[in-house]
């Protein structure tokens, strides 16, 4: 006689529906949820800010910049407008105020070149670099500027500040200190980041005229040198006795980062006028 038993064995329900799940699994799982989120969402969000803070400074920048550069080319056109007056009416031995502004402008142009040292350094356009500089001044809100620097070939156009720290060089061109002095004989350098206001000095080209406009009247350059240099290369700056313009930015122009080279372009005078009418026209 043979016994047989049938029995069927169900599958086992990993979690019953009678059994409540685990609390600490359920905690543990809320954890992992929100940290994904956190994390899908968080990264994203930073670099946007981060981006957003980057070109709201940069705007800011520009904005300053074509701001104080407007305001600086009215109060320069309106002291030119002062000193064609003066020569057309004003008798010769009387001094008008546009008398007094230039005669201030000129005084401190002259306590500037009496300070700077007898052999130029080149403008250190890296902040790490220029704040090894020794301390340079600052042109306020309000002063005249130097002159103003056109090149009609680039579409150049931009007022001259005396020093070149990076508050000036912000905002505009800056004398290079220890060089001579807009409207005197010598070698005048002037600098200019080039991603704003020399940036379009990528396209000067030899034989190009460039504009000097100061309160004594105007020079005439053409440039008869392009070159790329070492950023310690100061040569360029030597006064030889001759009427030179230099023109110093950065290298590469597309570079980025402290750029690596110097640009230079250098330019000889001339031309000249010491009549501030021919200065306006």
């Amino acid at each position: 006689m043979t016994l047989r038993v049938e029995y069927q064995v169900s599958p086992q329900d990993p979690c019953p529906a009678s059994t409540p799940s685990s609390p600490i699994a359920s905690s543990s799982g809320k954890t992992r949820t929100h940290r994904s989120w956190f994390a899908r969402w968080t990264a994203p969000l930073v670099l946007f800010l981060i981006g957003c803070f980057a070109l709201g400074y940069y705007a800011y920048t520009i904005l300053d910049a074509r701001f104080f550069q407007d305001d600086q080319a009215r109060q320069f056109d309106q002291a030119l407008r002062d000193a064609r007056d003066t020569s057309t009416h004003a008798p010769v031995s009387e001094q008008t105020p546009a008398d007094e502004l230039r005669a201030e402008a000129l005084a401190e142009l002259k306590s500037h070149d009496q300070q700077a040292s007898t052999s130029p350094a080149m403008p250190a356009f890296a902040e790490s670099a220029a704040a090894k500089e020794p301390a340079q001044p600052e042109i306020a809100d309000g002063n005249i500027p130097l002159g103003r620097i056109e090149i009609a070939s680039v579409g150049l156009t931009a007022m001259i500040e005396e020093g070149t720290s990076n508050r000036t060089l912000q905002r505009g061109v800056g004398h290079i200190i220890g060089t001579a002095l807009l409207g005197n004989s010598g070698n005048v350098g002037l600098a200019a980041h080039r991603d704003t206001f020399f940036r379009k000095l990528r396209d000067i080209q030899a034989g190009d005229d460039i504009k000097l406009t100061t309160l004594t009247g105007t020079a005439m350059y053409r440039v008869e040198l392009i070159s790329i240099v070492e950023p310690e290369d100061s040569r360029v700056l030597r006064d030889d006795g001759e009427n030179i313009l230099t023109l110093v930015t950065c290298y590469p122009f597309s570079y980025i980062g402290p750029a690596p080279k110097r640009f230079i372009v250098r330019a000889r005078q001339m031309s000249s006028t010491s009549d501030p009418v021919a200065a306006i026209n």
